[in-house]
Formats: structure tokens, C-alpha cells, sequence
């Protein structure tokens, strides 16, 4: 199994950002898998989109909802999703969390409205060599 194939299965990865002092932000997520990386959901005027506008380094690992990792870091490179990419990382989460992800989301579109969301995507670097 890739790392890629790994953390996508995973229902909360901790994607960690980088502040200009190089201090980690690490933070739990849902993600899934879009392509040839993962993809993941968050309001678009949080700290982390700030961080990975400015440098879109960044380490994925898997974790609880708490945040407390139980595997290896991977780094990776994020970019923030145009609005048509946002709406595919919506149809995305919303196969994989069901209900949860449909209430989640459709409550977000409440409070925030249509583009106070937006998707992030996230290559990881190097090869993802399989794993037994």
C-alpha cells in the first residue's frame, strides 16, 4: 500500500503548515483521495490556507480526531483549489463521510456561505513506495 493509498484511508489525517518562523501548525482534517493526491476542506480564511498561500510545504500523517498521530509524517506540497476544484473536493467528502459529511458540509454552507469554504490539495513528494 502507498502512502498515498495509507492516509487516504485514514478518516483524519494532521496536516501540518509552516509558519515564516518555521514553527509547526499541525492540524486534524478529514481527507480524501483526488487524482494522484489527497485533498482536503477548510474554511478559506483559516490560518492554514494563509500559511500554504505563503509556502504550501507541508507533512500529512495519520491521526485520531484529536489530532494525536499514529503513523509516520509524509511531506508534501498543498495548493488552494479553484472554486470548480472546491466543488469536486465537496462531492468527494461527501462519498466518503456520508451523512456526516453531507450535514457537515451543507451546515458550513449555511454559516459561511458557498465560498467561505474551499478545497486544498496536497501532493505528496517523492515516491510512495508500497508497504505490506
Amino acid at each position: 500500500m502507498t502512502d498515498l493509498d495509507r492516509l487516504a484511508a485514514e478518516k483524519y489525517v494532521l496536516l501540518t503548515t509552516f509558519r515564516k518562523d518555521g514553527r509547526e501548525v499541525p492540524t486534524p482534517v478529514w481527507a480524501v483521495r483526488d487524482g494522484d493526491g489527497l485533498a482536503v476542506w477548510t474554511v478559506a480564511d483559516s490560518g492554514k490556507v494563509k500559511r500554504i498561500r505563503r509556502d504550501g510545504r507541508v507533512t500529512v500523517a495519520p491521526c485520531d480526531v484529536r489530532g494525536r498521530p499514529h503513523g509516520e509524517a509524509v511531506p508534501g506540497h498543498a495548493t488552494i483549489a479553484d472554486p470548480e476544484s472546491t466543488n469536486r473536493v465537496r462531492g468527494l467528502l461527501k462519498q466518503k463521510y456520508r451523512l456526516i459529511g453531507r450535514l457537515s458540509l451543507l451546515g458550513s454552507r449555511l454559516r459561511r456561505g458557498e465560498g467561505g469554504t474551499v478545497g486544498l490539495r496536497i501532493v505528496l513528494d517523492g515516491p510512495t513506495p508500497g508497504r505490506d
